[in-house]
């Protein structure tokens, strides 16, 4: 590491807690910097820095080595006996209104790329 990236490094540092000490304050931005003498675009362009900064060190999950957290989901019983259409999946996963049954015949590439969708799910 150079001089210059030890800089940049060393100062997205302070943003942050800089950052940090604004949002748990409780005051609006502008009132925070009014109070703490930094100025307002200089607070929103290291903002976006280190927003930039965060989305960067995040795993890149097109390269397929993002990792799989076990998801345990307790199953209702009497719901489950009150539902019989077909073999009972092997895993199911339900977000809200929508749930998702999986089979141990599913292809790894359709879980694989079923789960990546799933990340994108709010």
């Amino acid at each position: 590491m150079n001089t210059r990236e030890a800089t940049q490094k060393y100062r997205l540092n302070q943003w942050i807690e800089i950052i940090k000490e604004c949002r748990s304050s409780g005051q609006t931005i502008s009132e925070w910097c009014a109070e703490h003498d930094v100025n307002t675009y200089s607070y929103y362009y290291w903002l976006k820095r280190v927003r930039t900064a965060a989305c960067e060190s995040l795993p890149d999950i097109s390269t397929g080595n993002s990792p799989f957290v076990p998801v345990t989901i307790p199953v209702n019983t009497a719901e489950a006996d009150s539902v019989d259409q077909g073999p009972s999946p092997d895993i199911l996963l339900r977000f809200g209104s929508v749930t998702l049954e999986l089979h141990n015949n599913a292809s790894a590439t359709l879980i694989e790329n079923t789960l990546r969708a799933l990340q994108n799910v709010r």
